[in-house]
């Protein structure tokens, strides 16, 4: 028990009068006409005292930073020892553009570089598919062969930067890429790190760039983990990521537990299909947050994450090594926040997402920038993100101490609310025989089509606020610099693309194409033949068309 028989009696009494006193003010003054809960709509209480954890077990529930079961983070000294990656977003026209975002980024203080890719290159085509017109460059850098890697990565030191690449179905085709890349610097595979999102499951579920089925998606997912494992030791070979979950509408507790359900499927693919044990591969999957508006709610969240992981790790999984059980993660401020309504208060917005995101101990954090929710931001929005991060790191006195919400009441209540939400929802998705299967079902996509639907309602109703839409709603509007993409990007990027066929070698490309292909049918693991086929020229398209020759494409059934 966390406190004493005495304290909590004692307590008992004094919320008794306490309760009493508030009857009598209600009934004098009464209190504001709304129902108090999360954004996710959960209720929230008047206030918290010990009687509302008494049943806490200090050292098993909470316990210390760096302690099993690392609900109050994974690292003992928290961000007195480093602080968490300054990582923002970014990807723009061509290589050569983003390139030169980086470049400002790292001078203003940036300290891990991250990749937005443009939709041809997300869905695995090359700019000069017709699949991709008018598309090159607009949400992100068109990439279409290892010679715009090149341009990509041109003065960054690859071997002291880490790189995330936001990138899924064609995730081995860029991650090849910028192995290639390395190896040509001089820099060995060894010494390189970074992030591909590479979460397959969660575009089922969520966000919908689609390439191949699951199981072969999976698969291909699998082999990029054995690949690391072996030969790439400090790259996160997955992003497990709820980010998208939540911009697709689902509340806290839908994010965290289909997350984590879809980290345990592909710990239990890796397990059977390549016989690993946890230990061999665990400590580098990495986790991949959404930071939303309601502060106290996400960081019980990220809290309550990190114990569920740790537990399953170690009790379902039987790791061993205390690396496995830690769950790490990146957070981004949730663009979903964002209105383009007044769109100065999305500053606001920001600061408060990642001060949550801070206190619930990421490892890594985007800020979004005001504009974002017109376009991709310009060179000064994106300036006023990163200083966000960098005042609330480096002026706010939040690194001072680990975990400095940790024993709140209040806190600790909601971190054991969404924790026992989140097992529900978990033990729902196992008794359907996992979370293939409950896809395949609808299950996860129509619980968050209808957390959408109910939170849209509020919003719609003046339940929730959202200031500056339903509430405090001026007429004037407010103007916005916005960055446009030139319809140039797209033709000097076609002439690229042009070049790089000419000029390549015909016959080591088609070999390259067709080792992979016998590979993809024999099961073997596909990165030494993607690395290969692009060392070679191959274009992404032409490797990610053998992967739907071989495996077939995926097309959604759509769930109404």
């Amino acid at each position: 028990m966390y406190f004493s028989k005495e304290l909590l009696d004692s307590c008992s009494s004094l919320r008794k009068k306490w309760e009493d006193e508030v009857r009598r003010v209600v009934e004098k003054h009464g209190e504001r006409d709304k129902r108090f809960t999360t954004v996710s709509d959960h209720p929230i209480k008047r206030t918290y005292d010990p009687l509302d954890i008494q049943d806490t077990d200090f050292q098993n529930d909470m316990g210390y930073p760096g302690v099993y079961p690392y609900t109050r983070g994974i690292h003992s000294t928290g961000y007195r020892g480093r602080l968490w990656t300054y990582r923002m977003f970014s990807g723009m026209g061509t290589a050569r553009d983003t390139n030169q975002r980086w470049q400002m980024l790292l001078e203003q203080g940036q300290t891990g570089l991250s990749t937005a890719f443009d939709f041809p290159t997300l869905m695995g085509y090359d700019t000069d598919d017709p699949h991709a017109a008018g598309e090159c460059g607009r949400c992100g850098v068109a990439v279409d062969t290892l010679e715009d890697f090149r341009i990509l990565l041109k003065d960054i030191p690859l071997d002291q930067v880490t790189t995330s690449m936001t990138i899924n179905p064609p995730a081995s085709v860029t991650w090849a890429m910028y192995c290639a890349c390395a190896q040509e610097q001089g820099v060995p595979l060894e010494k390189i790190g970074g992030t591909i999102q590479n979460d397959m499951l969660k575009e089922f579920i969520a966000q919908k760039t689609f390439m191949l089925p699951p199981e072969p998606s999976i698969k291909l997912i699998s082999d990029t983990v054995e690949f690391g494992a072996k030969h790439v030791p400090k790259w996160n070979t997955i992003s497990i990521s709820g980010y998208h979950i939540r911009e697709a509408g689902s509340t806290a507790v839908q994010e965290l537990a289909f997350t984590l359900r879809d980290g345990m499927a592909y710990v239990e693919d890796v397990m059977e299909r390549k016989g690993m044990h946890p230990d061999e591969f665990a400590p580098r999957l990495s986790f991949f947050f959404n930071s939303h508006i309601d502060f106290f709610e996400e960081i019980a969240k990220m809290r309550a994450a990190r114990r569920i992981w740790a537990k399953v790790m170690r009790e379902r999984y039987g790791a061993e090594d205390p690396r496995s059980w830690w769950l790490r993660f990146h957070t981004q401020t949730a663009g979903c926040s964002l209105t383009a309504q007044q769109p100065y208060n999305n500053v606001v917005r920001t600061a408060t997402e990642a001060l949550a995101a801070v206190l619930g101990g990421t490892q890594s954090l985007h800020t979004n920038s005001l504009d974002e929710v017109y376009c991709l931001p310009t060179d000064h929005s994106v300036q006023i993100a990163l200083r966000t991060q960098q005042i609330i790191g480096e002026e706010t006195g939040v690194d001072n101490t680990v975990d400095p919400l940790g024993g709140s009441y209040f806190v600790e209540k909601l971190t054991n609310e969404m924790e026992e939400a989140a097992w529900e929802y978990m033990e729902k998705i196992d008794e359907m025989g996992g979370m293939l299967a409950a896809i395949d079902r609808g299950y996860p996509q129509m619980e968050i089509a209808d957390a959408s639907f109910t939170y849209q309602q509020q919003i719609e109703s003046g339940e929730k606020t959202l200031v500056g839409v339903n509430k405090y709603v001026t007429e004037e509007t407010e103007e916005c610099p916005l960055l446009d993409i030139d319809e140039e990007v797209e033709r000097s990027q076609l002439e690229r693309l042009e070049q790089v066929r000419k000029n390549r070698e015909e016959r080591s490309v088609k070999k390259s194409l067709e080792e992979l292909r016998s590979a993809c049918r024999k099961g073997d693991n596909v990165m030494p033949h993607c690395i290969e086929a692009v060392r070679n020229l191959a274009t992404e398209q032409e490797i990610c068309d053998v992967y739907r020759e071989v495996y077939g494409e995926y097309r959604d059934p759509g769930l109404f």
